[in-house]
């Protein structure tokens, strides 16, 4: 499972835990996560993220 980290805060969306906080369930892959996604700090889109 990859992660992916927040360009602007440094958040990272780990695939092995989702973000319950947002209804992700764990082991859902960046790339089916909705694309209205927003960081749950500083609320930037998916295409402000980059693999780790």
């Amino acid at each position: 499972m990859k992660k992916y980290v927040c360009d602007v805060c440094g958040w990272v969306y780990d695939e092995a835990e989702g973000c319950p906080d947002a209804g992700i369930a764990p082991g859902t892959k960046w790339e089916d996560v909705p694309a209205d996604f927003e960081c749950p700090l500083c609320a930037v889109g998916k295409d402000s993220f980059s693999e780790e």
